[in-house]
């Protein structure tokens, strides 16, 4: 049990910080609910950008991170936030990791694969995390050492036979001139794998590896709210995980998750295709 400062042991639990996790990006996850279905209703919503036109902030993800950060203030007082939004510093204990909505482009559009992301890090690893789907309702949590669940359903990441029958998924940058390497990178890999999807939410995509409903994920420059709690829920299912900056072979800022019968073989061809150059 861990010890730290003048918090109680039994509060840095990590099970007791998936729980808050849990109930912290529902609450999230269901103002985001209604703000679609007002959406849907015709209502507008306030959108703006922020590193290129393709890179959308709508007010609902402002919303959602000030409702994280009230709740953790009450619940967690005292403990850094460090959220896409707003930002915040890493502390040097219990720290959250927030995306308000991922995957706010298909939010924006309609498209129903998007998430509230919440995940506690201690010192800088992450201990707990939970993904919650609004228009779907699942709840996707892990605790680390304690396995990943989806609704009360513990998970289990997929066995490909060979790198020829893995279903792969990844994402692009908002910046045309890498999206462009990307796209190179994609074309490549198609001849290794049996097909290749872009859903467009990396914490989804990255409890999709946990859940065996894809075989891998692959991805260069997501940020630490991007696959805090989803990179975890991965490998508590078994998924063989990189992060940013782990495996010079995949690049500075790629992150993997894949099922371990295919590791190997996947890293190589990666490796292969060009993915260190992207």
């Amino acid at each position: 049990m861990w010890s730290h400062g003048d918090v109680g042991a039994d509060e840095l639990e990590p099970a007791a910080l998936t729980s808050t996790a849990e109930s912290v990006a529902a609450e999230a996850a269901e103002l985001v609910r209604r703000a679609r279905e007002s959406m849907l209703a015709g209502r507008s919503v306030a959108v703006d950008t922020k590193t290129s036109d393709t890179d959308v902030v709508t007010a609902v993800d402002t919303e959602s991170e000030r409702l994280i950060r009230a709740r953790l203030s009450q619940l967690r007082p005292g403990e850094p936030v460090l959220g896409e939004e707003e930002g915040g510093d890493s502390g040097g204990g219990v720290t959250w990791v927030v995306d308000p909505i991922d995957g706010t482009v298909n939010f924006l559009y309609g498209f129903p694969w998007f998430a509230v992301s919440v995940a506690a890090q201690l010192d800088g690893v992450s201990v707990a995390g939970a993904v919650v789907e609004p228009v779907s309702g699942r709840r996707w949590t892990a605790t680390r050492g304690e396995g990943a669940w989806c609704d009360g359903r513990r998970l289990a990441v997929a066995e490909p036979a060979g790198l020829d029958v893995t279903l792969l998924t990844t994402g692009f940058a908002y910046k045309s001139d890498r999206r462009q390497r990307q796209a190179g990178l994609v074309a490549a890999l198609l001849g290794y794998v049996r097909d290749i999807r872009r859903p467009g939410s990396a914490a989804l995509d990255l409890c999709a590896v946990a859940a065996g409903w894809t075989d891998a994920y692959f991805e260069h420059g997501l940020q630490r709210w991007d696959w805090a709690a989803g990179a975890l829920i991965a490998s508590e299912a078994g998924a063989v995980v990189s992060l940013p900056g782990e495996d010079r072979r995949l690049g500075k800022d790629a992150t993997l998750a894949v099922a371990p019968s295919v590791a190997e073989p996947l890293r190589a061809a990666l490796a292969e295709c060009g993915a260190d150059d992207v």
